[in-house]
């Protein structure tokens, strides 16, 4: 975002007049007006993403209300333990913002991150219902998912990583790191992260200076309903309160829910789910508390999810999340917060029986601290953090020698496995920062009590070189890792066989990029390489062999080239017909380095390796506006084609597909009306073998807000 000067008439940027830093801040309060570039070219093309530096997780004081796209084009987010401006960051990252959420053709965070250039989304179910996210190759597994800073990754299974307690209405925006990010986010962070940040509070910061009765307190009301294919119905509301005691010091909470349902696009393929959703804070001049939590539900028929030999499996999961933090500020800055979180599943092989049911109950407790200073050399930052890990189960873990006490969610049932593990990691990053260079370099020591309970040092450096406000080049080599999934570890079925005896993941991941930006051009050309050891996939060694959970040895390696046109800023008018154009393609290359021979691969070897994704916004007219986005893609590996749940044995490639959505969307003051469609040409495509994807699916709605 650029503004004139008022002598010269020159562009400068925008100044963002306060800064904060909590657990899923954009970044740290300087306690100075910093001037912020705006970085605008879209890692997630498909809605037109400005680029930023990667999140860390610290809170954020984020204002409701204020998220407009130019504004947070100027919020900075750091891939950093410390919070540095947009400007002397040296990591990227992609920021799907609130408007831009609004503007998809879209039901879930799943179906918005389908259209990020970087990104792979293997859908099972239709409506974002079970889906895989993976970033540049990788696997489901490979990826740390936050909510506001806080890791709720479950050890269960990635299989579920995507279960939200909130709802889009919710969510603030979305950040996604590119890469390993051990040494910042710990050992889910192998392939990247994604941050899902929500609505702040709807008091401005023009209100600081204020304090009249009508601006010391606001109730902000939303709701909405929608429906249509496959007799869908869903509605949401939310509402948020805000006050403040004096000029430096608010307070703010808010609730929401929601509920969706489905008869399905496919056989077996209904659902229902729900969620509810607390947020709240108490900002003060000196310190702040911040808290929140979450419940989520989620039944579903899983139509060949999991094996096509089984087509009427079902499953029902449901979540909860507790977080509490807190943070002191100034020069040094403290950060001390606990987190809980919970996953049920019930999982039936064959719906309505008990055959091959299992039951599962995973927890995650942890507790994290972190110290940031400022000072002459520049930013140094220390954290130290314990995560336990543990599951109850009725088919992993070890078995339970002593009296069962554990009872599953329902009927007269015990978890009769067992098994947890801690997590001890201790992090340390400094930060250099010159008017033209920035490099930021740490090390992250981990010791796990499940993995040979040594201490294990996972580095990472860097670093950007910026010739002028126009330019940046960039290169970064950060080492991550991953521990297995109690999943991975011990899950048993008629087609598959886990191992007790895996290896964590290890990675050596660098990118080497530059970008060019101006007022309405941003382009961006990045490389990208990941050498993978002891890599982990569920594979077959033979035609009639059962799928074994494995390490091997594999290389992720590709380009990315995007493009984003401001054509608002091109023509200079802000009712101009074309308001955004971006096209975005990545090329990526897979080589293995070891001679086991492999028959099938599950995951790890069918990725993407053309993938393209163009967007363009419009007006219609008057208040009604247009969101196009086009989605071709190309995956390697193949799959075993089954017939009326009978293996063929015959292996058959994926075909490349594309798919076009269309949005509609008529915005008033006090109300909104949108209809929506996805894969308008009624292509018949799969993400995944043998469990074919919806045709075109129309949905519309109304929102309310006051």
């Amino acid at each position: 975002m650029q503004r004139k000067h008022p002598v010269s008439g020159v562009a400068t940027p925008a100044t963002f007049r306060r800064f904060t830093n909590r657990g899923y801040a954009a970044f740290a309060s300087l306690h100075r007006e910093v001037r912020i570039g705006v970085l605008t070219v879209a890692t997630l093309l498909s809605v037109n993403l400005p680029k930023v530096s990667a999140a860390t997780p610290t809170a954020n004081h984020s204002v409701e209300g204020e998220t407009d796209e130019h504004e947070l084009s100027e919020v900075a987010v750091t891939g950093t333990m410390s919070q540095l401006a947009e400007l002397q960051s040296a990591r990227i990252v992609g920021v799907i913002t609130r408007q831009q959420i609004e503007a998809a053709a879209a039901q879930s965070v799943n179906d918005l991150l389908k259209l990020a250039v970087g990104v792979d989304v293997r859908q099972r179910g239709g409506f974002g219902i079970q889906s895989d996210i993976s970033i540049d190759g990788g696997t489901f597994d490979q990826i740390s998912i936050l909510l506001n800073g806080v890791n709720i990754s479950s050890p269960h299974t990635g299989h579920l990583a995507a279960d939200f307690p909130v709802s889009l209405s919710d969510i603030e925006r979305i950040e996604v790191l590119e890469g390993a990010a051990s040494r910042v986010y710990g050992a889910s962070a192998f392939g990247g992260t994604i941050n899902i940040v929500t609505k702040g509070s709807p008091l401005s910061s023009s209100d600081v200076a204020e304090s009249t009765s009508e601006k010391d307190k606001r109730i902000s009301v939303e709701a909405g309903a929608h429906g249509g294919s496959y007799a869908t119905f869903g509605a949401d509301a939310r509402a948020a309160f805000a006050t403040r005691t004096s000029p430096g010091d608010k307070i703010f909470t808010s609730l929401s829910g929601a509920y969706q349902r489905s008869d399905g696009a496919t056989h077996n393929s209904d659902f229902s789910k729900g969620n509810a959703y607390l947020r709240g804070l108490l900002d003060y001049s000196d310190f702040a508390i911040d808290w929140q939590a979450g419940y989520s539900q989620k039944s579903y028929g899983a139509n060949t999810f999991y094996s096509a030999a089984f087509p009427n499996q079902y499953e029902r999961n449901t979540r909860y999340i507790v977080s509490l933090g807190a943070e002191t500020k100034g020069r040094v800055r403290v950060r001390p917060e606990v987190y809980w979180h919970r996953l049920l599943d019930n999982f039936e092989l064959i719906r309505n029986t008990i055959k091959g049911e299992n039951f599962h109950r995973s927890d995650v407790h942890g507790a994290r601290v972190t110290a940031d200073v400022r000072w002459v050399a520049g930013r140094t930052a220390v954290g130290a953090e314990v995560r336990e890990e543990g599951i109850y189960s009725t088919s992993l873990g070890l078995p339970i020698t002593a009296e069962l006490t554990h009872k599953v969610p329902r009927e007269d049932l015990f978890y009769a496995k067992h098994d947890s593990r801690t997590n001890l990691s201790f992090n340390v990053e400094h930060n250099i920062l010159l008017p033209h260079f920035t490099a930021s370099f740490g090390v992250l020591a981990n010791k796990n009590s499940r993995f040979d309970n040594r201490l294990h040092f996972y580095p990472g450096i860097d670093m950007a070189y910026r010739p002028d406000a126009h330019w940046r080049v960039f290169v970064s080599y950060n080492k991550g890792f991953r521990l297995p999934t109690f999943t991975d570890l011990y899950y048993k079925s008629p087609t598959h066989e886990g191992n007790v005896g895996m290896k964590a993941e290890e990675s050596h991941s660098v990118q080497l990029g530059v970008n060019f930006r101006r007022s309405f051009v941003d382009a961006t050309l990045k490389s990208f390489y990941h050498r993978g050891t002891n890599m982990i996939d569920w594979v077959m060694y033979s035609s009639d062999d059962v799928f074994h959970s494995a390490n091997f040895d594999l290389d992720n390696m590709g380009v990315q080239v995007q493009l984003a046109l401001q054509l608002s800023e091109l023509f200079n008018a802000e009712n101009a017909f074309l308001r955004r154009l971006s096209v975005g393609y990545t090329f990526m290359h897979q080589h293995r380095r070891d001679d086991i021979e492999i028959y099938k691969s599950n995951y790890a070897m069918e990725y993407l390796k053309h993938k393209l994704v163009a967007t363009l916004d419009h007006r219609v007219f008057s208040r009604l506006s247009a969101s196009w986005a086009l989605r071709w893609q190309d995956r390697m590996g193949s799959y075993i084609l089954y017939r009326d749940a009978v293996s063929t044995g015959q292996l058959i490639s994926y075909d490349p597909y594309a798919t076009l959505d269309l949005k509609l969307k008529w915005t008033a003051r006090h109300y909104e009306l949108w209809v929506e469609g996805t894969n308008l040409t009624n292509h018949r495509y799969y993400d995944l073998g043998n469990i074919p994807q919806p045709g075109i699916v129309v949905l519309a709605g109304a929102k309310i807000k006051f």
